[in-house]
């Protein structure tokens, strides 16, 4: 049959994620009973409190028609207010705040909003792979962002050379490597953007998992930050949103006018009723992010000691649902397969993310802790099998 997608289309990377998701189905088809740990979205369901709105909203016939293009204005407003009492960053509603239909639709279309094509793009390595996807649509150029773990996973500015890039992308607490960035760093990042003539996108959707007592800053708290940049963050993770396609970009008046302005041509708005629900999930005590950090965290910890246990020495993360950790032997690819094939358990190899994630594959703190603790005990038992066939 004839390929009768574009030029554009062919250009896009392979969707990795689809690939594993497939051999897992297969082996579970066979019969293996597959634990999987490679995935990235919440398990837990949406709080009631934000299932109610929704209910309720859906009995207001209102809601059924098209909702205005850019969003509802208490929706705007509450991200707003939002901001102030988490960040203490005054936002305006109108001019700084841009509703989307979830992060991943605004990541990939923003370079299509501020890039011509040719123009660089600086993205994490390793890094979230869509990113790459929005880069190419866009004809942009993708330079390396390079993140190493001798600097925390963050980037070195003082050795970046940004060639031609006009827009860089950052993503704190990060997905893969659960890395966190300091307000001092942001500040860093404020200066060479305005020394290099940068765009930022800072990718906030981990912001509310925070771990040890640390609290994911926002970039717009540095000084100047809403000058250069904006953040996107996302209802998904912060209140096991997932499903319901809501988010959010804030910051630069000009970067946000551009988001509106192609949305516009694009599509209409988020449904008004899941609008509602976003309202109340932004309105709603704290607790129920912090509960739900504290849970993650209570993962991460049964998970780290155990793979400690099993001999496996892995650096706990300080944010994130995500554990990144170095492979013991060989690369990521063969790893990973090992611990499918032979132990049943599903990891991400971390090539997935970029060529600097080879030697490391990523855990998702999304399964709840008898799972994790079965895991755990099956990979224990791969490595003591391996021991004995050494000895």
């Amino acid at each position: 049959m004839t390929d009768r997608r574009s030029h554009l289309l062919k250009t896009l990377p392979p969707q990795h994620f689809v690939g594993l998701a497939n051999e897992v189905a297969e082996l579970e088809q066979a019969g293996r009973d597959i634990i999987r740990l490679g995935q990235g979205t919440p398990d837990l369901p949406t709080p009631e409190p934000i299932c109610d709105a929704l209910q309720t909203a859906l009995l207001d016939a209102s809601t059924h028609q098209y909702g205005p293009f850019r969003g509802q204005a208490r929706l705007k407003q509450a991200v707003a207010t939002f901001y102030l009492n988490e960040y203490g960053v005054e936002l305006d509603p109108e001019t700084e705040v841009a509703i989307l239909i979830g992060s991943k639709s605004g990541l990939i279309t923003l370079p299509q909003c501020v890039l011509e094509p040719g123009d660089g793009i600086l993205l994490p390595n390793p890094g979230y792979p869509d990113y790459i996807s929005g880069a190419r649509l866009a004809g942009a150029v993708v330079r390396d962002l390079v993140l190493r773990e001798e600097n925390g996973f963050l980037p070195d500015y003082e050795t970046l050379d940004t060639q031609d890039a006009r827009l860089m992308y950052l993503n704190y607490p990060s997905n893969p490597t659960g890395a966190v960035a300091s307000p001092a760093f942001f500040d860093d990042t404020v200066r060479f953007a305005r020394e290099r003539d940068l765009m930022v996108v800072h990718d906030f959707a981990y912001g509310s998992i925070g771990f040890d007592g640390h609290v994911p800053p926002s970039f717009l708290q540095a000084e100047g930050a809403k000058e250069v940049g904006i953040e996107v963050y996302t209802m998904s993770k912060a209140f096991n949103m997932s499903g319901w396609r809501v988010a959010f970009a804030v910051g630069n008046a000009d970067i946000i006018e551009a988001i509106n302005t192609y949305q516009d041509h694009v599509h209409v708005s988020v449904f008004s009723a899941i609008q509602a629900a976003a309202v109340a999930a932004l309105e709603a005590p704290r607790t129920i992010r912090d509960d739900l950090a504290r849970l993650y965290e209570a993962r991460r910890d049964r998970l780290i000691d155990g793979l400690n246990r099993a001999g496996w020495a892995v650096e706990p993360p300080e944010g994130s649902f995500f554990v990144w950790a170095k492979v013991p032997e060989g690369d990521a690819k063969s790893f990973s397969r090992k611990l499918l094939h032979e132990a049943g358990v599903a990891v991400t190899p971390g090539y997935f993310f970029g060529s600097e994630g080879n030697g490391y594959v990523r855990f998702g703190l999304v399964s709840p802790e008898p799972k994790i603790d079965e895991a755990v005990e099956r990979i224990e038992r791969l490595f003591a099998a391996y021991e004995e066939v050494r000895a």
